[in-house]
């Protein structure tokens, strides 16, 4: 047997997989440097984290072909981390919430972030894309963005004001929308142009056009690949005594493994192989970012635009996303000077691209027409993350989320029977619960005080406590007005 025969019989998806990995290679490589520039650490360490997402976890079980990263989607969160904490704890904060991962996914917990409704997910996801928007937009112009979500939006206006009055900054505006025209025009291209990703060819052109023009546009900052990664010190774990520095970790560590595991969901959507086994994926993903925490590099989630990119290139194997670690590992250590030429407006626009499609316009009108209470937890989400931070916005998601799922669950019919004569009977079927009290309390209180009650409850599924101790009072108070004791039949489900 020839050694291509025997090549091809160890490996017979070997041509597909390694078409599949350059462009997922093209398609990460821009946002690899544009999330770590948007995030406020060298442009070299977005790289790493795409070396690690391919050469560590694209190794690991869990889902074969979706492919990991520094995402758009924790931008805001580093961003906030690193001004708050500074560079040297965010090594501690990544590794900190990759081991977390290691041991929910040991403990098998993976399976329990898809029970995390979807509407919070979806607004965590349009928060962060409203603040990536909003603070690129401030990048794009060449101007210092503020500090909070909030103060972002806001300070737009006085931003577009500052930008018409200065030369520079509405030809640095003009290279960012540029590349935007250029990611949203390039796929009405054939699709033989569109083999090259449309974010390499935004950049490749917005630095062709700076060159050429000599434009007086800031580009990225270069300091080598070994010189930016820095491991934590012993001073950075000193941060692990601070409680807001806790609740940073377990931020980092909700929001990723939540984004990374719906990914997988979606990914696997989108072809017919093995599906994904979602304990060892979020330890795949786990043992990613404790490697990233070790190098101090920003922290990893499977990424979506370069899953969806490596299964339409035809990927079979976890060889493709492998494989396009280790190009950026070649690109970043043969290459670097070429980071220097890429303009910062361009990354901007990437990233507002970015941002944009984090936010589900359609599918937020749809769901409103059908489910609203859904529609309105995603928006709450959404403002309150921008109105206060990203933890705190995903926690008043989930609350919301609690407490329509609770009053749902806590149907409650009641139906009085009045004959006239004879004691007046009230059947309560369904789920009691302290949620309906005031509308129960309210209809019983109504009953005439002069006549008997039979209180039926063997309809309820569940009566709890707040329940069952309101009726005993209310029972009470009735049979003290002189009248017959109100006579109750008890739930027919014992312990209920």
């Amino acid at each position: 047997m020839s050694l291509i025969a025997e090549r091809n019989r160890k490996f017979p998806h070997w041509r597909r997989d390694l078409t599949a990995s350059f462009v997922v290679f093209l398609v990460a490589l821009p946002l690899c440097v544009g999330v770590a520039v948007a995030s406020g650490v060298p442009a070299e360490l977005g790289l790493v984290t795409g070396i690690v997402g391919g050469l560590v976890t694209g190794f690991l079980p869990g889902s074969s072909l979706q492919v990991s990263g520094p995402a758009a989607g924790l931008t805001v969160l580093v961003l906030g981390a690193v001004d708050e904490y500074g560079l040297p704890a965010l090594g501690v904060i990544v590794l900190a919430a990759g081991l977390a991962q290691l041991v929910m996914g040991a403990l098998k917990l993976g399976r329990w972030f898809r029970a995390i409704s979807l509407s919070v997910v979806e607004g965590m996801l349009a928060g962060i894309g409203l603040v990536l928007i909003a603070g690129q937009l401030y990048s794009a112009a060449g101007l210092e963005a503020p500090a909070s979500g909030i103060d972002k939006l806001v300070g737009l206006p006085g931003a577009a004001a500052d930008a018409l009055g200065s030369t520079e900054a509405l030809t640095s505006l003009a290279l960012g929308a540029g590349t935007v025209a250029v990611m949203v025009l390039w796929k009405r291209l054939p699709k033989a142009a569109q083999t090259l990703p449309g974010a390499l060819a935004a950049v490749v052109l917005a630095t062709a056009v700076t060159a050429a023009f000599g434009l007086p546009v800031a580009t990225v900052e270069v300091s080598g690949l070994l010189d930016s990664v820095q491991p934590p010190g012993a001073d950075a774990f000193g941060r692990l005594a601070d409680v807001g520095f806790l609740g940073t970790i377990v931020a980092f560590t909700l929001i990723a493994s939540a984004e990374s595991l719906f990914s997988a969901a979606a990914v696997d959507r989108l072809h017919d192989g093995p599906r994904t086994e979602y304990d060892k994926e979020l330890m795949a993903q786990g043992a990613g970012n404790t490697v990233c925490g070790v190098l101090g590099a920003l922290p990893m989630t499977a990424v979506i635009v370069r899953s969806s990119a490596n299964v339409g290139a035809g990927a079979r194997t976890k060889a493709s996303r492998v494989l396009h670690g280790v190009w950026l590992l070649l690109f970043a250590a043969l290459l670097p000077a070429a980071l220097a030429l890429i303009p910062l407006p361009a990354l901007a626009g990437i990233l507002v691209h970015a941002g944009w499609k984090l936010i589900p316009f359609r599918g937020l009108v749809s769901l409103w027409r059908g489910h609203r209470g859904e529609a309105l937890i995603l928006v709450v989400t959404a403002l309150s993350i921008v109105a206060v931070n990203m933890f705190e916005g995903v926690l008043i998601g989930l609350a919301l989320s609690v407490v329509k799922t609770a009053w749902e669950a806590s149907h409650l019919r009641m139906e009085t029977v009045d004959k006239g004569a004879g004691p007046v009977q009230v059947h309560l079927t369904g789920n009691a619960t302290f949620l309906r009290l005031p509308k129960l309390l309210e209809s019983l209180e109504a009953l005439p005080e002069d006549r008997p009650v039979e209180l039926d409850l063997s309809g309820l599924h569940h009566l709890d406590h707040a329940c069952r101790t309101a009726l005993e009072n209310w029972a009470e108070r009735h049979s003290a007005t002189g009248t017959d004791p109100v006579k109750v039949t008890e739930p027919a489900k014992a312990g209920v």
